[in-house]
This record gives C-alpha cells, structure tokens and sequence, in this order.
C-alpha cells in the first residue's frame, strides 16, 4: 500500500508541473475545440504508455545506461517542440478572419500531437524510469506493475482532459479567444523555449 502511495503521490506531482503537454493541451482545447484538447489529452496518455512498456520491458535501464541513445530521443524531442512552437509563431491569421469560427483540427492530428509530444518527451522517460527503478520494488508482481502503468497513464489523461475542458469552456473561451491572434504565438514561444531547455538541459 505505501508503493502506491509513493507512485500515486509522484504522478500527480509529475501531471501538474508545467510542461509543453500542458501547453499543447491548454492551446487545442482554447484555439481548436474541446474535443481537440481531450483528443490531445488522451494522446498524452498513449505516449506514456510507450514509455511505461519500454520500461517494464527492461529497455528503460538500456537507455539509462546508453547516453548516446538518450540524447538521440531527447535531441528528437527538443526538435518536435521547436517545430511546432515555429508553425505557431508563423501563423498570422488576416485581421478580418479574427472573428472567424477557429480551424478545425481532425481527431487523428489532435491524438497525433498528444502522442507525439510525450512519447518525444525525455522528461516524461526520466520520470518513468527513475519511478520504475527507484521506487518499485523489485519484487513487486508484474501485475501490479502494469496496474502502476496504467494508473500512470489514466492520471495523465484524466488530468489534461480537466485542463482542456477548462480552457475550452464558454466563459474563458470568450475572454481569451478575442486575443486568440497573440495565442498561438505565446504557446508557440512556449515550445520553442522547451525545445530548447531540453537541448541544454
């Protein structure tokens, strides 16, 4: 019982800490629609799957001990965030469409960028990783270590969905959306300076 508290405890620590799956979320669910933000939500999730199998599969300890293979996913990474923070910092919607409907963002390119921002995210293999190798016990059954996976995983969705849900909601939706032409360039500053932090980090 005091394993998953220490795991419960730290997750939702990791979910809450500002971060460019914080970033994406809270821009898709305000610039594109709610489903767009709980669709990138739900991405999130996968990608932390990806790096929960890898780990329970023994590879996370492999990429731990092979720098040359996590500066390879963290360069990949930092590559992602500053190409997505320069499309937003390019996008320079024309004065008389301000007050248009905002893009449409189909469900497969909101799941997509979930993914990809945290499967690209070394900070997220850190801390699955050093949570996996640090605070469960060897002994611990497999099944109660994929139950900690999920838990993971669930945590992540569930808290990013709130985030989208409260982004897109009517009332801050209408505050925000009147500076929407300044939105896009802030989220996208934000990711590119994540990009960075990450190559320097």
């Amino acid at each position: 019982m005091g394993e998953w508290i220490v795991v419960i405890t730290i997750t939702l620590l990791a979910c809450i800490s500002p971060g460019p799956d914080f970033a994406m979320v809270s821009r898709n669910g305000l610039l594109r629609s709610r489903r767009a933000g709980v669709l990138t939500a739900v991405g999130i999730g996968v990608g932390v799957l990806v790096h929960v199998c890898y780990t329970l599969l023994g590879l996370g300890w492999v990429l731990q001990q092979t720098p040359w293979l996590f500066n390879t996913l963290k360069l990949a990474g930092a590559a992602y965030l500053v190409y997505l923070g320069i499309k937003m910092l390019r996008s320079r919607p024309a004065v008389e469409q301000l007050d248009a409907p905002p893009a449409v963002m189909s469900d497969l390119e909101a799941l997509r960028m979930g993914f990809l921002t945290n499967a690209l995210n070394p900070k997220t293999s850190i801390f699955i990783v050093s949570l996996f190798m640090g605070v469960v016990r060897p002994d611990t059954a497999i099944t109660v270590q994929v139950a900690y996976g999920l838990f993971i995983a669930g945590a992540h969705v569930l808290w990013f969905s709130l985030v989208a849900l409260c982004f897109s909601a009517g009332r801050v939706r209408e505050k925000l959306m009147a500076a929407r032409q300044w939105i896009d360039r802030v989220f996208g500053a934000a990711l590119v300076s994540f990009g960075i932090l990450l190559t320097v980090a």
